[in-house]
């Protein structure tokens, strides 16, 4: 078994025990949602998280994988402000009736 595949199952079991909502990704979807394109190169991605957050080059971390994990959590933030409709319910008339707190 890989190492990470056991961390990761670490990760999860301890977070299922403390009832932590857990989200998961797939890569493409990740770099869909940082750059636009599922097929990006994790340079790409590290570029496209240092312009998001406005972060000068020089300050991002040289480790690739370290700058995919930041990717990863603004993907997971780009999900949860994006509107969803309930099963049932269409338009954006019944979106703003069932979430009035959410217009501005």
């Amino acid at each position: 078994m890989l190492k990470l595949g056991r961390a990761q199952g670490v990760a999860l079991a301890a977070a299922l025990a403390r009832e932590v909502p857990i989200a998961e990704y797939a890569p493409r979807r990740v770099k869909q949602s940082i750059t636009g394109s599922g097929a990006a190169s994790k340079e790409q991605v590290a570029a496209m998280v240092a312009r998001t957050l406005n972060i000068p080059a020089e300050s991002m971390p040289k480790e690739l994988d370290a700058t995919d994990g930041v990717a990863v959590a603004l993907c997971h933030g780009f999900q949860l402000a994006t509107p969803r409709m309930q099963t049932g319910h269409s338009g954006w008339k019944a979106f703003i009736a069932e979430n009035p707190d959410r217009v501005r």
